[in-house]
């Protein structure tokens, strides 16, 4: 039988509700597991486990998603569903076999389940898991409640400096740092950032970090674009205009960059114009680093990354950026509070997605809290 260790001055009352989705893209708030009396006991853990009260939760654009369109590609919703993969909790309950974690602990949590045995694990790329359940993706209930039960050795410690804003913001941040990472965008290097979303900011920001220069963000919102000049002071802005040829769309990017061609261009938008825009615009021998999720089949302009020598490189979600990701925010070298928009409590989850699906109401990140 498991048994656990609970913080005697932790006493939670409130019962558990999950914020669900369903094949007929219903969207409401619910009784979830555990339930109350379970995690009063300490959880029930098993070898490994934490009990968490979830603290700060984002909301990611994957799962306004599931809830409109109930799939992206293959990962598809066909029962009640719990959303959410962006945050952090407070520990309540530790199993005993679990030792770098104590109840009371602030932690961000890592979204990975992972098998251990496959190659992609073994040679620590465990995003590429061939048996990853990832919180969230259905059937895989994810973090948007109010307790859960998570493997600790995926929740990272907070230092005190850091909120439970920033810890649930280290989830987008991770998405940005593992394509900055292996996009090799490097001192000095000219980057154009595609999209001005959550995850095209994020990324915004990793490259100046990173000393890329000069810098250029495209969008079809004006507005996100201004909220990306304030959030990156100095960077240059393009409105994507789709009368124009992806030629015109590479002069323009050339004319802002007084004249230089990007090395790089971080695609975080996955929508096929903006991706053929990117090819055209880069120099010969660039990259263009697809981030954005797209439909299942695209046109590419193949023949121009051919005679342009351009490397065309996807992303599928991160290993093993978690403590840089602490690192970076708690050093101050990211500041991840200017993308918070709007913030709504755990029962008003309803209100919160309509916000973020809803471009009128200017939402970047729109995060439901339970901070009670």
């Amino acid at each position: 039988m498991s048994t656990s260790t609970t913080a005697t001055d932790i006493k939670p009352t409130k019962p558990n509700i999950g914020v669900y989705t369903n094949p007929a893209h219903d969207l409401w708030v619910a009784d979830a597991q555990p339930s109350l009396e379970e995690v009063a006991r300490g959880g029930d853990l098993s070898e490994g486990e934490v009990l968490l009260n979830v603290k700060s939760t984002g909301i990611c654009g994957s799962d306004v998603h599931f809830w409109h369109a109930g799939a992206i590609g293959p990962m598809i919703v066909t029962a009640p569903h719990i959303l959410g993969h962006e945050s952090s909790a407070l520990v309540l309950a530790t199993h005993p076999s679990v030792t770098h974690l104590r109840p009371g602990d602030r932690i961000a949590i890592e979204p990975n389940l992972i098998c251990h045995v496959c190659e992609p694990c073994l040679t620590g790329r465990y995003n590429g898991c061939t048996r990853v359940a990832f919180l969230s993706t259905p059937p895989v209930p994810g973090l948007l409640r109010r307790y859960l039960k998570h493997p600790a050795v995926w929740c990272h410690k907070l230092p005190d400096t850091l909120s439970y804003e920033d810890g649930a913001l280290l989830e987008p941040l991770s998405v940005a740092l593992a394509g900055v990472e292996r996009a090799g965008v490097r001192l000095g290097d000219p980057v154009l950032v595609c999209g001005a979303g959550p995850i095209g900011l994020v990324t915004l920001l990793c490259c100046k970090a990173a000393g890329a220069a000069p810098l250029v963000i495209t969008d079809i919102d004006a507005g996100r674009l201004a909220f990306a000049k304030k959030l990156v002071p100095g960077v240059q802005t393009h409105k994507v205009d789709f009368a124009h040829s992806p030629s015109d769309f590479a002069a323009c990017i050339t004319s802002l960059m007084d004249g230089v061609e990007p090395a790089v261009a971080m695609e975080c938008t996955g929508v096929e114009s903006s991706i053929g825009g990117a090819i055209q615009a880069v120099k010969f021998g660039g990259k263009v680093f697809v981030i954005g999720v797209g439909k299942n089949e695209m046109k590419i302009p193949f023949m121009r990354l051919s005679t342009r020598e351009v490397d065309l490189q996807f992303q599928y979600r991160y290993a093993n950026t978690w403590p840089k990701a602490i690192r970076l925010v708690k050093s101050g070298v990211i500041d991840l509070s200017g993308l918070v928009t709007h913030r709504f409590g755990l029962e008003e989850a309803v209100r919160a997605f309509e916000t973020a699906a809803d471009p009128k109401t200017g939402a970047i990140k729109v995060l439901i809290q339970s901070l009670d």
